[in-house]
């Protein structure tokens, strides 16, 4: 089993090592397809560097409805090849490359209209299956099927009785975002690339025309970095147009961001056993399993204020209240709302003014030489992003280069993955820890998980819950700082584990003991753990009072009331 420890120190020698020689391909931006990208590029024998400025998947890579799905309402703007593409993706996900993160979603479609819309969005999803099977990427997932209103009640019994008339019920795929990205992460680092997050791009480097590398500042330290690189790939995704200003080039193309939010409610405030799916008047509404919690989502529409830090206002809260309320038979108040984040979408901007109607596609340029642009697409697709960027970066190289391995590459912790959960109940035994425990940490971390136990019998106080938020243990705090590249509270309560969107305190009871935790690997001293919590707190409370105000500019100024840990 390959393994990567991303810690304080392998940190440091990865940023030492990108500046002592020049790199084949930097890749700038550690969200999903910065990530695959580096992955993409070192598996082809390249030399590989991926610098992000502050945590992985800190954008909009850990803000997603956390799924996996070829697009079904794609088919109905005929985009065949998009779906095509993406359920190809799909099943290469669930069945190779990442079973133990990316899992089977039921999700139930409430009929309201006799006759003609069975027939019209039963053929859609029928369609839908059919296209997955062709492919061969099928197998992983049960078919749809067609569900009177009798049974649809039953598997749904919150549903109001005259919400539907019957309803289909279909099958896609979830993960955990930001978790699948330190993952690819960590994946790539196996394979020999050098990785750093809190590492920031400030320029590039040029040489006439040509870019050939980009200076690199440290957050952390201050120290900056001169990287050489023969060629950078800019995969910033909402930033895009911001790094291009960087070499006085706007680039081919506009990146638009379309603001996206989710409410985290628990799962007794929604009886149901199946997802759901429901249409508004501007896109679709889901609402999806998510452990002990259901995340409902999601608004799209334009945001043009801080990219870094966008708001949830109560207008966006409340709208997604209405809209899922008018289905439930118990309708959901603000108490129930545990969590609430909001992440942005990098769209290519096209001639249409509507957010939900700009493109989801891809696409790929190299304005400049020396260096290249991916933006645009969708989380599912990710590989085939990165795939076309290195595709492109090869072409400046001037050297023969081995084509795209990543259809074949698992990410750490699928190999065995398996095995070993068809062992839980052995291991459970084994290690002490209950069986639901080790179903948990196989899930999040797949054979990696075997790294978990090794901590918690060195150290059987580990293997206790974190008080405050039960669902994870104190050793995947611990691991988060020593093998994940956590560098600082915020890394681990809100992207490491989802503690700041699954407990209605957002993780502030929790934050001094985790803290405390990681202040060994990280080296913090008593000081530095009043500020990591302090700093919490008041993110917490500036989000909170975000989602008080009546519109996206009042959210964002009391957003941007609590600075980063790490001032930029």
């Amino acid at each position: 089993m390959r393994t990567a420890t991303l810690g304080p120190a392998e940190r440091a020698e990865s940023l030492a090592g990108m500046a002592e020689r020049e790199l084949d391909v930097l890749v700038v931006g550690a969200g999903v397809v910065g990530a695959g990208t580096a992955l993409d590029a070192v598996t082809r024998g390249l030399s590989t560097g991926l610098v992000e400025a502050r945590d992985w998947a800190s954008g909009t890579s850990s803000r997603s409805s956390k799924l996996i799905h070829g697009g079904l309402r794609y088919l109905e703007m005929l985009d065949f090849a998009l779906v095509r593409e993406a359920l190809k993706e799909r099943g290469l996900l669930l069945e190779r490359l990442a079973p133990h993160l990316v899992k089977p979603v039921p999700f139930l479609y409430p009929l309201q209209h006799k006759g003609w819309e069975r027939l019209y969005a039963g053929s859609g999803v029928a369609l839908y299956d059919a296209m997955s099977m062709a492919r061969g990427h099928g197998r992983g997932l049960p078919t749809h099927r067609h569900l009177s209103r009798r049974h649809a009640l039953r598997v749904a019994p919150a549903l109001k009785k005259d919400a539907l008339i019957g309803a289909l019920q279909y099958y896609d795929a979830q993960m955990d975002d930001a978790r699948y990205v330190a993952t690819l992460v960590r994946t790539a680092a196996s394979y020999g690339a050098k990785v750093a997050n809190r590492a920031r791009v400030t320029g590039f480097l040029r040489e006439g025309e040509r870019v050939v590398g980009a200076k690199v500042r440290d957050i952390e330290g201050g120290a900056e970095y001169a990287v050489r690189a023969r060629q950078i790939v800019n995969a910033t995704g909402v930033w895009t147009d911001d790094t291009q200003a960087m070499v006085g080039e706007r680039g081919q193309f506009h990146v638009r961001a379309s603001k996206g939010i989710h409410l985290v409610v628990p799962k007794d405030r929604i009886n149901s056993s199946t997802g759901l799916i429901l249409r508004t008047e501007k896109s679709v509404l889901f609402v999806i399993p998510w452990g002990r919690h259901w995340i409902i989502g999601t608004t799209d529409t334009d945001w043009d204020l801080d990219k870094a830090h966008p708001a949830a206002s109560s207008a966006d809260i409340d709208y997604l209240l209405e809209h899922v309320n008018s289905v439930l038979s118990v309708p959901l108040s603000r108490d129930d709302v545990e969590g609430v984040y909001a992440g942005l979408r990098p769209l290519l901007a096209g001639e249409s003014d509507a957010t939900s109607k700009l493109s989801r596609e891809h696409t790929v340029a190299h304005p400049v030489p020396g260096l290249v642009v991916v933006a645009g697409g969708k989380y599912t697709t990710y590989r085939v992003m990165a795939k076309d960027a290195v595709d492109e970066a090869v072409h400046g190289l001037d050297q023969r280069v081995a084509e795209c391995v990543t259809e074949d590459i698992p990410l750490l912790g699928a190999e065995g993955y398996r095995a070993l959960w068809n062992a839980r109940a052995r291991i459970a035994a084994r290690t002490g820890i209950h069986v639901v425990r080790v179903e948990h940490l196989l899930n999040r971390y797949g054979a990696l998980a075997e790294e978990l136990l090794d901590l918690i019998a060195a150290d059987p106080s580990l293997g206790e819950p974190l008080p405050a938020a039960e669902d994870y243990l104190r050793a995947e705090i611990v691991y988060a700082a020593s093998h994940e590249g956590a560098r600082h509270l915020d890394d681990i309560l809100t992207r490491r584990t989802r503690i700041s969107i699954e407990t209605f305190d957002r993780g502030t009871r929790s934050a001094r003991e985790a803290a405390e935790l990681v202040a060994p690997v990280l080296g913090w001293d008593k000081g530095q753990i009043e500020r990591e919590v302090e700093h919490y707190e008041k993110r917490v409370e500036a989000e909170r009072e975000s989602q008080r105000q009546p519109d996206d500019l009042t959210a964002d100024a009391a957003r941007l009331g609590a600075p980063d840990i790490v001032q930029f």
